[in-house]
């Protein structure tokens, strides 16, 4: 029988019209394919007792005895049209667990069969997305941005339909929380005051615990989500990485990315960048992030408003306040993201334009972003290592000039080039999930069943700073003529 884990259950204890409490549909024949056991460590987990049942636990057939399993509501924009309830449609959240840090986290299983809230849906998940979402997050994480991460990944054993027919996977997921600004939006289109009330002091509680002594508590909370949103957008653009599907239902109250639906990342440079098979007019490219996740937290201020103020006036005039400031807010992580990119331990009014201006002749060159920064660092260390940057612009010479006035910000600065360089490949990564590495592990797990590529790129990422002997193709862009590359939702 499946060991109990230790599971808390805080989000039972709101009203029932929260979730629908429901098992998941059990799968054929439940196979573990993948299983992070450092994640489980944290988690307060033995690894070994757990990876024992863990193909029966996170496929759903024998829970844990002290899981309380639960589908949530939430409602959300998608593409900015408004759909008043969406809610887990294949996932169910068993509980949360306190990790080595005391912070509760969820574990949720997701394509783990219907739920009132699927909508017609099927209810579950190919494996080629569960193995993505496992890598992606994986990756981010040890690029150190806020997100989502994977436990374990489980074939069912049995076909999913999409396109074709598909092995069926379930992907056990762990969150700070699963919160949205969607959830938030599920009971304010009902005009659920109530609800949109627990539901902040739950967000408060959960992540914000200073937002609930502040003179105007629901502010505050809309001023954090704000803040988190900014730094993490912020660090999306450092890596080059595009969501691809930012609806109010994938933006997390906590500040984690998650639902790694059509992301993907840049290899050259172009703020135009839209990888998403549905985002035809390009609302979620590269550039856009910054501007949608503003467009996402004015949703939640709506949402927040009679909880602001009584006097409707007052609490727009609150709120606007708070989410015109995104953007200084937003600028000043980006600037920041950018500074550490370029070397630069001090700060001068230039630098945001010092950036700017490279990142215009990466565009011009449709350089490759992460290639080129990595670059930059043997530049910082010694004018003579400029040579292999050089080579990846047609026409040198504008590199060349931005390169005097860097050199000459630089001499401004505080470190030694030594120093700085070693700072400088401490924030420009020297791998990320290639879109045609990952392509081609997926190929290999899903058609072939080999997860052999899987876990070399899965291994390659947990080090992204640094390639070892032997790993160095890894850092390389992908080969030329590969045509657009294209990302799918998965459902």
């Amino acid at each position: 029988m499946p060991l109990p884990l230790g599971f808390q259950h805080s989000y039972r204890a709101l009203p029932e019209r929260f979730y629908a409490a429901l098992p998941p549909t059990p799968v054929r024949e439940p196979r573990l394919v993948a299983f992070n056991r450092p994640l489980a460590r944290d988690l307060g987990l033995d690894p070994g007792a757990v990876e024992a049942h863990a193909a029966e636990m996170f496929s759903g057939n024998r829970l844990p005895p002290d899981a309380s399993p639960l589908a949530l509501a939430y409602a959300g924009h998608q593409f900015g049209h408004f759909v008043p309830q969406l809610g887990d449609g294949r996932a169910i959240l068993l509980g949360e667990l306190v990790d080595s840090s005391g912070v509760p986290r969820d574990l949720q299983l997701k394509g783990s069969g219907r739920t009132p809230f699927s909508r017609g849906g099927d209810g579950r998940a190919a494996l080629g997305p569960v193995l993505r979402e496992y890598l992606v997050s994986e990756a981010m994480h040890a690029l150190g941005i806020p997100t989502t991460r994977s436990l374990a990944a489980v074939l069912s054993g049995e076909p999913v339909f999409r396109d074709d027919a598909l092995p069926g996977a379930v992907l056990t997921r762990v969150a700070a929380s699963h919160l949205r600004v969607g959830t938030f939006q599920y009971f304010a289109a009902r005009g659920d005051t109530e609800g949109v009330g627990a539901l902040a002091q739950y967000a408060m509680a959960r992540h914000y615990p200073e937002a609930a002594s502040a003179p105007i508590p629901a502010l505050a909370l809309l001023a954090a989500v704000c803040e988190r949103q900014a730094a993490l957008v912020a660090r999306w653009m450092m890596v080059g990485f595009v969501h691809g599907v930012m609806n109010t239902d994938n933006t997390a109250i906590s500040g984690e990315t998650i639902d790694y639906g059509p992301c993907a990342f840049m290899d050259a440079y172009h703020p135009e960048t839209v990888f998403s098979s549905i985002d035809h007019q390009g609302r979620y490219a590269f550039a856009n992030q910054p501007g949608i996740a503003q467009w996402n937290l004015t949703r939640l201020a709506e949402c927040l408003l009679p909880l602001i103020d009584p006097d409707s006036d007052r609490a727009v005039s609150l709120a606007t306040e708070v989410i015109e400031a995104f953007a200084g807010r937003f600028q000043r992580h980006w600037t920041h993201g950018m500074r550490a990119k370029l070397g630069l331990a001090t700060q001068e009014e230039g630098d945001a334009a010092l950036a700017s201006e490279l990142l215009e002749l990466l565009q011009g060159a449709q350089a490759d972003y992460t290639l080129a920064f990595r670059r930059l660092c043997d530049a910082a260390e010694d004018t003579r290592s400029q040579a292999p940057l050089l080579r990846m612009f047609g026409d040198a010479a504008p590199l060349e000039q931005w390169l005097v006035r860097w050199h000459d910000r630089l001499s401004r600065d505080t470190r030694y080039p030594a120093e700085r360089a070693v700072a400088m490949r401490g924030a420009n990564p020297a791998v990320i999930p290639r879109n045609h590495r990952v392509e081609a592990a997926l190929q290999a797990a899903v058609a072939e069943g080999d997860m052999a590529p899987f876990f070399e790129l899965f291994e390659v990422l947990q080090s992204p700073w640094a390639l070892a002997p032997g790993r160095e193709a890894y850092g390389d862009p992908p080969p030329s003529g590969g045509g657009r590359y294209r990302t799918f939702c998965g459902t």
